[in-house]
Order: C-alpha cells, then structure tokens, then sequence
C-alpha cells in the first residue's frame, strides 16, 4: 500500500508501473482520476486550493486501504493526492488497486475512492472569477 500527499503534479503511467513491476500475477488495475473541472455550482472555476491535515488524513486511508484491500483480497494500491493550488484540467488525485481479476480491482478502487471522498480531512476552496467558497466533502 502506498499512499502520497504531496504539492507536486504526477505522472500517472509511471506511478502504476512503479507498483505493477513488482507483482507478476496482477492481472487489473483499476484506476480513479480526479480533476479540476472548470464549471461547478453554475460557476466558472478557475483554481483551486486544497488543504489537508496529513497526520489524521493519512492514518485514515491507511485503514481504509487496508479494508478494501482484505475485503477484496487486492494485491496492492495506491492513492496520490495533491494539496496547494490546484488549477483546471491538472489532476487532484489518483487512486488504483491491483488485483488478479477486474471485479475485485474495480470494487476496492470504489471503496476506496467513496470514503476517501467523503472522510479524508481535505478542505476544498474553490476559486471563481469573482470570490471564492469553501465546498464540503461529498459522498
């Protein structure tokens, strides 16, 4: 299990090769991209800023990970978020789990991803041409 929170942009390719090399018997990978999208509420983003607390954010995917992946008997997984200033089009977060067959890959990354996106402490202010606002976290 391997899991970033990092400023830094990612290059996704590399980031599952990395952990692909290692398991010869990984048959799937399933993979959730998350990017800043340019319209939100009506409104035309231009950036945002993520904040996070790293000391409760990443024991928290920590056992969440770790329950997808007995849960679905995953070989590994990896989760990479950003925090900072994040503009439209860059990628937020990059979460994969490996696994002999695609169903377990494809449940565990869900999993994943659903509580990653509704309990990770990560504060998302968005930006707009004119002002900005704090989002909540969303299931």
């Amino acid at each position: 299990m391997m899991i970033k929170i990092q400023k830094k942009d990612f290059n996704i390719e590399k980031e599952i090769n990395n952990i692909k090399s290692k398991y010869p018997e990984v048959g799937a990978i399933s993979t959730f991209i998350g990017y800043v999208r340019n319209i939100n509420n009506q409104k035309k983003v231009t950036s945002i800023n993520l904040e996070v607390y790293k000391k409760m954010a990443i024991p928290l995917l920590e056992d969440i990970t770790t329950k997808a992946i007995k849960k679905w008997n995953v070989i590994d997984s990896l989760i990479i978020h950003r925090y900072g200033k994040i503009l439209v089009n860059q990628k937020i977060v990059l979460v994969a789990t490996f696994s002999m067959h695609r169903d377990t890959s494809f449940k565990a990354c869900n999993y994943i991803m659903n509580h990653l996106k509704k309990d990770a402490p990560f504060w998302k202010k968005e930006f707009y041409n004119e002002g900005y606002k704090w989002l909540k976290n969303s299931k």
